[in-house]
């Protein structure tokens, strides 16, 4: 499997990364490590969690998927060194904010190395932003994490290109590190939270970006074409938003290109994303081995010119 360089971050991921957020939701354990375990075997090495998942689930505290992912490091079935772990601090929890302060940084990420059951984290994004929290003491938390080894990178989720920059100012400004990975929602449907200013900033600055929602919470596989099929999901709260002209659209040219290259609708919208420019990965996640398969096909998939600009313009 040929690796990507992650921005300046010295890591190399596939262009696929397995999201973890499904680990103790809607995958259990016993099929948590089955997935890892496939995925793995097939070339990829990027895993991305985060501290609050799975919070919105009823009973769960957050947590529960790096748990999973620290248990299933533990088996010793791929080694640490092989796995790219990603995870994530500052979102709320159940309504509690929790935010990118230097005290909760430092607590929150012994907490996530507990649960992943490691001495290091390869990629610890701060979250979201937090506007109550001047950008020079989260990347100064950042950075006494660096030092004492237990982080190797850092990067920064749903920041827009303004907030990246400021943050880059700073950084620049007081000798500290920078945000080098860069994680937005970016799929077929949904654009323009990445797309313009945020990508040519880090084109320009060679930051890396491993975008999140690549299936648009599984509207882009193909299965939900009418209300009704939406019915029971897990995820319908999200379903529905797409179920528009545009959306219908979009499925007509994934299966025009499905049809073209033998591939399921889901490989073919993960592929598009792992192709465009600018993105180095896209995260993509998958509840049954049968799941996975797209996953692990899409990156190994290489669309045409004309496949490529055919799905560009059925989501412009």
């Amino acid at each position: 499997m040929q690796k990507r360089p992650l921005g300046r971050t010295g890591l190399s991921i596939a262009p696929v990364v397995f999201g973890g957020n499904v680990f103790g939701w809607t995958a259990d354990e016993k099929t948590s490590f089955a997935l890892l375990d496939a995925f793995f075997d097939a070339g990829y090495n990027a895993i991305d969690t985060a501290d609050v998942y799975s919070a919105w689930v009823d009973g769960h505290v957050g947590g529960e998927s790096e748990t999973i992912i620290g248990k299933w490091l533990k088996r010793g079935h791929v080694p640490r060194e092989r796995a790219v772990i990603v995870t994530k601090v500052g979102f709320d929890n159940n309504g509690t904010k929790t935010g990118l302060s230097a005290k909760w940084i430092a607590e929150a990420a012994e907490a996530s190395l507990r649960r992943l059951g490691t001495d290091y984290i390869d990629l610890y994004l701060a979250h979201k932003p937090d506007p109550d929290v001047p950008h020079g003491e989260t990347l100064e938390a950042f950075a006494k994490l660096k030092q004492q080894g237990k982080v190797r990178a850092i990067g920064c989720s749903n920041f827009d290109a303004t907030q990246l920059q400021a943050s880059l100012d700073v950084a620049a400004a007081r000798g500290l590190p920078r945000y080098d990975v860069v994680q937005p929602e970016y799929n077929l449907y949904t654009r323009e939270a990445f797309e313009g200013p945020l990508s040519a900033l880090c084109t320009a600055q060679e930051i890396g970006v491993i975008s999140y929602y690549a299936l648009a919470a599984g509207f882009l596989t193909g299965k939900y074409r009418k209300p009704e099929d939406v019915e029971g999901s897990s995820r319908s709260y999200r379903v529905g938003d797409y179920l528009n002209e545009k959306g219908f659209r979009i499925l007509a040219a994934l299966d025009k290109v499905a049809t073209e290259t033998s591939a399921s609708p889901a490989t073919v919208a993960i592929a598009w994303i792992a192709a465009r420019p600018g993105i180095t990965a896209p995260i993509a996640s998958a509840t049954s081995l049968k799941q996975l398969e797209s996953l692990i096909a899409a990156g190994r998939l290489q669309l045409s010119a004309a496949q490529m600009a055919l799905l560009t313009e059925a989501g412009a």
